[in-house]
């Protein structure tokens, strides 16, 4: 029994392995550089590289929250075993993994939450309607914010109506402004997370509301004063600092909410041997950066130049909005594609500029191949557990 049980494990963190892989190779390895490679800002191999690294950092600081609820919110009435944990996982990473030699972002989020549900449901639980109204409003809503903020952002910046330096500076200090309210791990007591602006405001003795408020506007005031003065001593050089900026900001937003759907079936089952959570993060995020490191640059290629012709203006306004969506949905616990994020960014921004580089195509293809991965790992997960659960 104890050999059986050990290898039941096994068996489970290599499917969870094989799942990172196939997260890093074709969603969170390489989608948030992707723009910054189509402005020819970094080269295809050192995005993979640089991605892979600050993929690792963000799964084990921010990566916890998305793994709790792809393990443990998505279906009720039961808990996953370790045999329907490997059949979702092995199910949502054949389909991802068939996207990334294919050439088309599979959404990862829909593989792997409809191929949890599946087994879910077949294993008799009961479907979770609010998590499931949460996460399908951020799905929808997605390609219109995502789209039209990158949209806006765009035309603002190509456009002649508004200074430019003040605007992309304006740009960085709402950037600031996020990226000191986001949870850390390493800031936050055991299991739980703070902000830098929250860390900072109680470090000053100030109380908690005031003091972040306080601390959020001085960070985002200096971000902003750096970039002006960036831009004011050589403009395409700071363009592309701030480019790859937001690109590693994205990056590591992708592994704080990528690693969730690679470990978060494991969750139920290695609770059980009392494995701390942390320990799955770090396993996590290795197969996060091994996926970019060897598999990324296939995908990082096809995003960054067959969806649309990207300079770095409108680059930057498809990766603002994308670190934003990214942030909102670690924060809540919600599963998100990030392939979806960053393909309705680069689609909003390309648009800006009269539909410059566009492949209508391309999107149409990838929309579909999207709605039948979320469709197609429902009905394989309940079905491959149901005959597996039927034949032993």
């Amino acid at each position: 029994m104890v050999v059986v049980t050990t290898l039941t494990f096994l068996v489970a963190g290599a499917a969870s392995l094989f799942m990172a892989w196939s997260i890093g190779a074709g969603s969170s390895g390489s989608t948030p550089f992707a723009p910054a490679v189509g402005a020819n800002a970094i080269s295809v191999m050192r995005a993979g590289l640089v991605v892979g690294v600050l993929g690792f950092l963000g799964a084990v600081l921010q990566g916890a929250n998305v793994t709790e609820a792809v393990g443990t919110e998505l279906i009720g009435g039961v808990t996953l075993t370790a045999g329907a944990a490997i059949v979702a996982l092995l199910t949502a990473a054949m389909l991802v993994a068939i996207g990334v030699f294919a050439g088309y972002p599979i959404a990862t989020a829909f593989t792997v939450t409809g191929a949890v549900v599946g087994v879910g449901l077949a294993l008799g639980g009961d479907p979770a309607w609010a998590k499931y109204a949460e996460i399908l409003t951020l799905w929808i809503l997605t390609p219109f914010v995502g789209g039209g903020v990158a949209y806006v952002v765009a035309r603002a910046l190509i456009g002649d109506r508004l200074p430019e330096r003040a605007l992309t500076a304006t740009l960085a200090g709402v950037v600031g402004l996020i990226l000191a309210n986001i949870g850390f791990a390493l800031l936050g007591p055991d299991g739980q997370q703070a902000s830098i602006a929250g860390t900072i405001g109680t470090g000053l003795g100030v109380p908690d509301l005031p003091g972040t408020a306080a601390v959020s506007l001085v960070l985002a005031v200096l971000v902003a004063g750096l970039v002006y003065a960036d831009i004011g001593r050589d403009r395409a050089s700071a363009q592309r600092r701030f480019l790859l900026a937001m690109g590693g900001l994205v990056a590591f937003s992708a592994g704080g909410s990528q690693v969730g759907l690679a470990i978060g079936p494991l969750v139920p089952i290695f609770g059980d041997v009392d494995v701390p959570l942390l320990a799955l993060l770090v396993g996590g995020g290795l197969g996060l950066l091994v996926g970019s490191w060897t598999g990324a640059p296939r995908m990082i290629k096809a995003i960054s130049q067959d969806y649309a012709s990207m300079g770095p203006r409108r680059s930057i306004a498809a990766l603002i909005p994308s670190f934003a969506i990214a942030q909102a949905a670690v924060a809540f616990g919600i599963p998100v594609s990030f392939n979806e994020i960053i393909v309705s960014a680069i689609v909003g921004a390309g648009y800006a500029a009269g539909d410059a580089g566009v492949s209508r195509s391309k999107m149409g293809y990838t929309v579909l191949a999207w709605v039948a991965s979320l469709v197609g790992s429902l009905v394989l997960g309940f079905g491959v557990y149901s005959a597996v659960a039927f034949v032993i």
